[in-house]
């Protein structure tokens, strides 16, 4: 937990290089809680939020609450301000945390993690705990959803690479993820790739490599492994944040959104 130090630690110049428009995401997120449950959803935790897009997008609506939760200070301090500046103040609390054992203030509808951070558990254990700790911290019938990346982009025998770039201002940032061609283990499904970012910030230029092991979970392993929890139970996937897109091998199916609910 907590590897890419580096990388995450420097939150502005991740912002300018991950930041999305999520509110169509988020819109996914209501739709699927209000199908399984018949309301609209009320509270949503953001895990390994990063600067918490989601949570800040959730909490624009009025009469909701979110809450987002990061092992980075840094990045919790980051989303804090930001929200500030969105005057969403009131509707979202930040924690810094590890998602492994975690206690909300109350329970959640809908728990998720995106941007594939569930990656950075990777022992079987560690993942168990993990969906333990989800399950503790949602209301009966609530959700779990976890964004990765879809299996046919990433496999034992390919990790590949993926350059992201973006700028603001006079600052361009440049990270360039498994520079060092790396080779996932078959057994252990664990890899350690290393990723480079490339700053430019006014007349400043700086360079750094960072490295962390990430694991790769496949469907029938990450059912089995909610299963194994017995707090939460695997009831659907997707291919994108659409209701109308399942999991398949088709282009549309860009990435895998697996989705689970509170188990009893």
């Amino acid at each position: 937990m907590g590897e890419y130090n580096d990388l995450y630690r420097r939150a502005v110049y991740y912002d300018i290089v991950f930041r999305r428009d999520v509110d169509a995401e988020v819109e996914f997120l209501r739709a699927l809680f209000e199908a399984y449950n018949r309301r609209p959803p009320r509270t949503l935790v953001d895990l390994a939020c990063g600067p918490g897009y989601h949570a800040r997008a959730f909490a624009r609506e009025v009469g909701v609450h979110a809450i987002g939760l990061d092992i980075r200070p840094e990045m919790a301090a980051f989303a804090e301000a930001e929200a500030a500046q969105e005057a969403l103040a009131g509707r979202l609390d930040w924690m810094v945390g590890d998602i492994r054992d975690f206690t909300l203030p109350e329970a959640a509808d809908i728990a998720l993690t995106s941007y594939d951070s569930l990656d950075c558990l990777v022992e079987q254990h560690e993942i168990v705990d993990h969906l333990r700790a989800v399950g503790r911290n949602l209301v009966p019938g609530g959700l779990y959803v976890v964004e990765s990346t879809h299996p046919r982009d990433c496999t034992p025998f390919r990790y590949g690479a993926w350059s992201y770039s973006g700028s603001r201002g006079d600052v361009e940032v440049r990270i360039d993820w498994a520079i060092n061609d790396p080779v996932i283990d078959p057994v252990t499904m664990v890899v350690r790739p290393e990723t480079r970012m490339q700053v430019r910030d006014g007349g400043e230029r700086f360079e750094f490599v960072d490295s962390a092991r990430e694991r790769f979970l496949y469907p029938p392993e990450l059912a089995a492994l909610a299963g194994v929890s017995g707090a939460l139970q695997l009831v659907g996937w997707f291919g994108d944040f659409r209701l109308d897109q399942p999991l398949d091998n088709s282009e549309a199916s860009r990435r895998m959104i697996a989705v689970m609910r509170r188990a009893g």
